[in-house]
């Protein structure tokens, strides 16, 4: 118990950057009782809306919660839903100092119908070409001087393919970071997946893993799973490669060591932020020094406890202490 205890108190003031794409999930909720005379859709009589910061932000609400010093950095448009976004994060008392407006760019706005307690649709507002180039320097250059003033442990690159991860910003930060022995974790897409060259932790599902590596896994077979694994070290050279395998569990290498971990039952209610809450333990966990099976231990256990909320959410810092207490 004073083990799992002394874990959790490492995490304390710990200064993360999260750099990515962030967003602002809506939900609109209400009553559905009829179909619609004018189309075969659902009628919605509405209840309520209800925004929550999503993308890169929702991986800081998590560290936050768990004691951690987040810092995003990212681009956001100069927009009404900009606005909004920057109301989210004073509300959730997240620094804005990182945060860049840019009249080329747009916010990202994620719209959720959800009828009888079930989603129906969903509308996406967003810009997903690449940041410029000189959007691009000036984020390089706001995280290095960021760096060279704070005792930074960690960055987390948390990708969703919205444009302000490009490769050359990715690699001058992985870069910098490795000269500096700052910790590099990534959250993958598909369209940056291999260039996330030399970081500490790789973090991709299994369906990226699948499709970043072109190899059809068959988790009945572990071999075709290994070979993806394989792929990935000798393209990326990462320290660690953690794979979320939804209800099959977690893996992790350590060197030439494998390890599967499975997942614990769950009434599962919406998977929706889970890789947000597992990348941001596993890099706290990192942080703190601890052993790869227990980072993935840890990493499993919060991303299932999300999974159990319905929509966006962070991890209940004092939820996971307790499953940890009992469970590892």
């Amino acid at each position: 118990m004073g083990s799992i205890n002394t874990i959790f108190k490492n995490f304390q003031g710990k200064k993360i950057i999260v750099l990515g794409d962030v967003m602002v999930d809506t939900y609109i909720e209400g009553k559905v009782t009829r179909i619609s005379p004018e189309a075969p859709v659902p009628v919605v009589n509405f209840k309520s809306r209800t925004s929550r910061l999503g993308g890169a932000a929702n991986v800081a609400l998590n560290l936050k919660s768990l004691g951690a010093e987040p810092i995003i950095y990212t681009i956001i448009g100069k927009d009404e839903e900009a606005e909004h976004f920057l109301k989210l994060i004073n509300e959730a008392q997240l620094s804005a100092r990182g945060i860049i407006q840019n009249d080329e760019r747009i916010t990202t706005v994620k719209t959720r119908v959800i009828g009888n307690n079930q989603q129906l649709v969903r509308v996406d507002h967003e810009k997903t070409d690449p940041i410029s180039s000189s959007s691009e320097f000036t984020l390089i250059n706001e995280i290095k001087d960021y760096c060279s003033k704070e005792d930074v442990a960690a960055i987390i690159f948390q990708d969703y393919n919205k444009g302000v991860l490009t490769p050359g910003l990715i690699e001058e930060i992985v870069k910098y970071a490795n000269e500096e022995g700052i910790i590099t974790t990534v959250d993958p897409k598909k369209e940056n997946f291999f260039s996330y060259k030399d970081v500490t932790l790789f973090k991709p599902n299994l369906k990226e893993l699948s499709e970043g590596t072109q190899v059809t896994i068959d988790l009945n077979e572990k071999d075709t799973f290994l070979e993806a694994v394989k792929v990935i070290n000798k393209e990326l050279n990462p320290k660690f490669t953690f794979v979320t395998m939804s209800e099959h569990g977690v893996y992790i290498n350590e060197a030439s060591k494998n390890h599967f971990i499975p997942a614990y039952p769950r009434l599962i209610a919406d998977v929706s932020g889970a890789g947000d809450t597992v990348i941001s333990v596993a890099t706290l966990c990192l942080a703190s020094g601890l052993d790869p099976k227990t980072i993935a231990t840890l990493a499993n256990l919060a991303g299932g406890l999300v999974c159990e909320k319905v929509g966006v959410v962070s991890i209940d810092k004092d939820e996971l202490l307790k499953e940890a207490k009992d469970k590892i």
